[in-house]
């Protein structure tokens, strides 16, 4: 061993090692949890890390932290109006599928390099392997700016839904929505500070109130809606048109293809976050196996859940037409005009914790990739980021620098719309970035897969991840949302600026244990 950088050790990892504990680790028993977490362990530190995180999650916590964080009462709510107000409800019975399918395609893709690869860095060190350092960093940085403006998003998010809903009279200022944005993501902080036992605790009765409180919204719609008419969800409706009656949320446009696309914005937010599962994969028992399975079922369950939901409120609107009328407000419109008075309060206080609980699931997993990437000394005073509570055992700096961040990102753009389009931008590029590595690397210097593989059809989605991810780049910059053009051209010219200034030459990567997964593999 020879000493890394960042302060850890790096060590020679040999593939057929790696294949093996991977592969003795899958075929263990589930109650078996000491034997798994000591091949974990091994498996950390044949990559060059010590095991510095508590390793308490089990597989559905790790299914959970994501299924969280994606929260379709959070993002498919607080956004329904970006989607149903583009074609109408095909825009949930055809599009929002559609999208999901996508989106299933890219964790697939995705759980493959995580089964692999099993590290807090995640995407970041997926691509240092497969494509070399300065893919790595750029990976790095694109992941944590999306996963900070998608907490602000979430929590701007919450914040707006929780005022619509019980005081829908009241005119809010940025500053009184700066204050709140700071009291809740502080808040998310504290919980996240007293370590992953609590906040395990915490998302796994959040994956089950969420699936719980879905059901009775959806039941509660069908139940008092005015009649069942299905075929709203396959019907096309230009809403962009402006009149005296509608303020469009989307510029005007003849084009009802054009309309589909930007309302996929709605499915492509939503389903934003799956990612969780492998940055905690240090604080997950059989992570090899676990992880992959838990990014794969919480876009599966969170896409056909949300279908469910979204579609429910569509059929049970008074009027598709007054709906569009309302824009953001129509799903407070909807449930008003619909369901009883006290069902509708209880409704809106149980979609308000479960806002709340994503928000505190995505503290997570944004600090656990800046935790990973300071360990590696990709940040600004990674000395201070990387350090570990010895008492929670959680990375205390990391967790109150995201808080910190997300809470400024809402200063500077205090738009929804435009938070969700650059969270957008910023994820699925960190999503397919090292997926498209992978697809270079497959066969040639990545040979050693984990438990989890697709095997062939591996490639085909790398590929399909690819053209997508260019897809909701041109779609999540246009209008009203302009300023996301600014932010994330200037977000490039200072990753190129910052790589060839500096970072090319300081930056020292993830450890060399880690990189000899690949290199090792080489013919």
């Amino acid at each position: 061993m020879i000493a890394h950088p960042s302060g850890h050790w790096r060590s020679q990892w040999h593939p057929e090692q790696h294949r093996l504990v991977h592969e003795t680790r899958f075929m263990e028993s589930p109650s078996d949890d000491a034997s798994t977490i000591a091949d974990d362990v091994a498996t950390l530190r044949g990559m060059g890390y010590s095991q510095e995180l508590a390793r308490r999650m089990g597989a559905f916590s790790n299914f959970a932290v994501s299924l969280s964080i994606i929260c379709i009462l959070a993002g498919g709510i607080t956004s329904f109006h970006l989607g149903f107000c583009s074609v109408g409800g095909a825009a949930i019975g055809i599009v929002w599928p559609l999208c999901c399918a996508f989106s299933l395609v890219v964790a697939l893709a995705m759980a493959q390099v995580a089964s692999a690869f099993p590290t807090a860095g995640g995407l970041y060190h997926w691509a240092a392997i497969l494509g070399g350092r300065g893919w790595g960093w750029a990976t790095a940085w694109f992941n944590l700016a999306g996963l900070i403006a998608v907490l602000a998003a979430i929590n701007v998010g919450m914040f707006q839904f929780v005022t619509g809903a019980f005081w829908p009279d009241a005119t809010i200022s940025i500053s009184q929505q700066i204050m709140a944005m700071m009291l809740i993501t502080g808040s998310q902080a504290v919980l996240n500070h007293l370590g992953i036992r609590v906040t395990a605790w915490l998302t796994d009765f959040s994956g089950y109130w969420i699936l719980a409180v879905s059901a009775l919204l959806t039941g509660a719609l069908l139940w008092h809606a005015p009649g069942l008419d299905f075929s709203r969800l396959v019907t096309f409706t230009n809403f962009s048109i402006e009149s005296e009656s509608c303020l469009p949320v989307w510029p005007e446009t003849s084009s009802i293809l054009w309309l589909s696309l930007l309302g996929s914005l709605l499915p492509a937010y939503t389903i934003t976050g799956f990612d969780a599962s492998a940055h905690t994969a240090e604080e997950t028992i059989g992570a090899a196996a676990n992880v992959p399975r838990g990014i794969v079922r919480s876009v599966l369950v969170s896409g056909i859940a949300g279908w469910v939901l979204l579609s429910s409120i569509v059929i049970a609107m008074p009027s598709l037409e007054g709906g569009a009328m309302r824009g953001p407000q129509v799903v407070f419109w909807t449930m008003r005009e619909t369901l009883p008075s006290w069902l509708t309060l209880l409704l809106f206080g149980a979609i308000g914790v479960a806002q709340y609980l994503c928000g505190l699931a995505t503290v997570t997993s944004a600090s656990r990739m800046a935790y990973a990437f300071a360990r590696d000394g990709g940040l600004p005073a990674s000395h201070l980021l990387r350090q570990v509570s010895p008492r929670f055992q959680s990375p205390v700096a990391a967790i109150w620098a995201v808080a910190i961040s997300a809470t400024l990102f809402t200063v500077y753009t205090p738009v929804y719309s435009t938070i969700t389009a650059v969270c957008v931008i910023f994820l699925y590029i960190s999503y397919v970035l090292p997926t498209i590595l992978g697809f270079l690397a497959y066969g040639k210097t990545w040979k050693n897969m984990g438990p989890w593989t697709m095997g062939a059809w591996y490639r085909p989605a790398a590929v399909v991840s690819a053209i997508g991810c260019l897809g909701l780049i041109v779609i999540g910059m246009q209008p009203p949302n302009e300023q996301a053009q600014w932010i994330v051209a200037g977000t490039i010219v200072v990753l190129l600026i910052g790589w060839f200034a500096g970072a090319r030459k300081s930056f020292p990567g993830p450890p060399t244990g880690i990189l000899t997964l690949s290199q090792q593999a080489q013919p």
